[in-house]
């Protein structure tokens, strides 16, 4: 009678949720139970799909199976296979093929809470990064906080003619994005277990995540996944063709599936099947950083997202967008004016005039300087700024448009001539801090503010409330961009002629 009676109060403390929190739910595959840190229900490592190892390697993800008793998600899932990179979260946890899960971090207290859900998609060049963390200054504003991780790399995009005649669709690579869809739609399937709205879900990213956000809004798969989007610093409005250097193109499917069959030469297998089985970390140290990237399959990227755009064929929700004053600088390396001047002529050809004139420089530093500002602007800045005029032209729903130019020492490292680098924004949006000094009083009220803007964006998909600068409805050519730069105020978009620039090389790379 005593180990009976024990044994019912083991499952009514595992049933009732500690200190109101919901400890314990059941989604699609079965019950789970997560645990309690920092005052909120955190579920560190929920698979949504099978491992993709063996032969479901370079196969779109398989939804996971249902389990049998209590799954326990109480530790973060393995990294992705990737090179080193200890700037990223989850740094300190092993890699492996077997990394499709997400987290959840729920403030709720009952299923019926029905609150807002902010998705993370992690950055890193679609090379590298982990899902890993939490973000407990959104939690604490009753919002639900997942992240989720996807392939990358070769593993996640490697394109071939053999994965092509394997797949029922005909096609091969973007398997990281079909990750993110499938998570995507797991989130919106399964979140009211976690006292989450699913019509309230809002998709975020940084960089590589951020492009991801950009990718979704276009495609047709991710409809009704998501009300609203934040873009940190990414977005794929580029021309589709054969090179993807200095960042003038997506990749076009056949020259994709070269990079596959190159890859394969060098690593000397005869086909498919023996490069499945060449180990992980092998092919991870054969690729470097953005040599294979998400590609216009026709399926999940339908076509050129500009010329999508024109047409009004993208998920019309409300988006907050922007980028930082001097980002380019963390992908640029010192350069004489003489080689400047050569990469302008090889890279713009006829164009080239043009681009020294937005771009001018006259000694080997202000080469360095106009490079980083063109890295700037055909990486970042000018798909950001079309992303805004085009949706302002043919959609209905609000965009607003921020540009970070914020010098400060929470930077991974600070620019020579000032202004913000590439993620420079992150610690005010969300309150990490890259290095251990404490933030200014000026920081620190830029930092309530701005997050608190992508708090009420998530919550209302409107940045605004009372006490806080108001943030316009983007309109091209007036003071509505918000620019964050010791303090908050509006204004029109900085550097238009470069913009304008690049709005017209690749008009003509489109008309070619």
């Amino acid at each position: 009678m005593k180990k009976l009676l024990l044994s019912i109060c083991s499952v009514l403390a595992m049933a009732i949720p500690s200190n109101g929190q919901i400890l314990n739910t059941t989604v699609a595959q079965g019950e789970i139970e997560g645990v309690l840190e920092n005052g909120f229900a955190l579920y560190k490592n929920i698979p949504y799909a099978e491992a993709p190892v063996g032969n479901l390697r370079w196969k779109a993800p398989v939804p996971k199976a249902p389990w049998k008793g209590v799954y326990k998600a109480d530790k973060w899932g393995l990294r992705p296979f990737q090179t080193t990179d200890p700037n990223q979260g989850g740094a300190n946890l092993p890699m492996s093929e077997d990394c499709l899960y997400l987290s959840v971090q729920t403030p709720a207290m009952s299923k019926d809470d029905k609150l807002p859900v902010f998705v993370m998609i992690h950055g890193g060049g679609f090379t590298t990064g982990s899902y890993a963390g939490t973000q407990d200054s959104f939690v604490k504003e009753g919002i639900i906080y997942c992240s989720i991780e996807y392939r990358l790399g070769v593993l996640g995009f490697l394109t071939h003619p053999e994965l092509s005649k394997e797949s029922p669709m005909g096609i091969s690579g973007n398997y990281g994005l079909m990750d993110q869809l499938l998570a995507l739609q797991w989130i919106h399937d399964n979140i009211a277990a976690f006292g989450g709205d699913p019509e309230k879900i809002t998709i975020a990213g940084e960089s590589a995540g951020g492009i991801s956000v950009s990718m979704h809004c276009a495609s047709p798969l991710a409809k009704g996944l998501f009300r609203g989007a934040i873009c940190e610093s990414g977005s794929s409005f580029w021309p589709v063709g054969a090179d993807r250097s200095k960042n003038t193109a997506i990749a076009d499917y056949k020259s994709a599936e070269q990079i596959g069959l190159d890859l394969q030469k060098r690593l000397g297998k005869k086909n498919i099947k023996q490069l499945r089985q060449v180990p992980a970390e092998e092919l991870v140290k054969d690729v470097p950083m953005g040599a294979i990237w998400p590609v216009v399959d026709g399926y999940i990227i339908t076509d050129d997202q500009y010329k999508l755009y024109e047409k009004g064929e993208y998920n019309d929700v409300p988006v907050l967008l922007g980028t930082n004053s001097d980002e380019g600088m963390l992908f640029t390396r010192p350069m004489s004016l003489d080689a400047y001047k050569a990469m302008a002529n090889a890279v713009y050809g006829d164009m080239a005039d043009k681009f020294l004139e937005a771009y001018p420089a006259n000694n080997d530093m202000e080469a360095c300087f106009a490079l980083a500002d063109m890295n700037r602007d055909c990486m970042f800045a000018w798909g950001t700024y079309a992303w805004a005029n085009l949706q302002r032209q043919t959609g209905k729903s609000n965009v607003y448009m921020y540009y970070f130019d914020q010098d400060s020492e929470q930077t991974i490292f600070r620019s020579p001539r000032g202004g913000a680098i590439h993620v420079a924004e992150m610690p005010f949006i969300y309150g990490y801090q890259f290095k251990p000094q404490p933030f200014t009083e000026l920081e620190k009220h830029m930092c309530d503010i701005i997050s608190k803007y992508w708090i009420n964006f998530t919550k209302t998909g409107n940045p605004n409330s009372d006490g806080l600068p108001y943030w316009a409805n983007y309109e091209k050519d007036k003071p509505s961009v918000m620019i964050m730069k010791n303090g908050l105020h509006l204004d029109v978009v900085p550097n238009q002629k470069q913009l304008d620039f690049f709005e017209e090389y690749f008009k003509a790379q489109r008309n070619k």
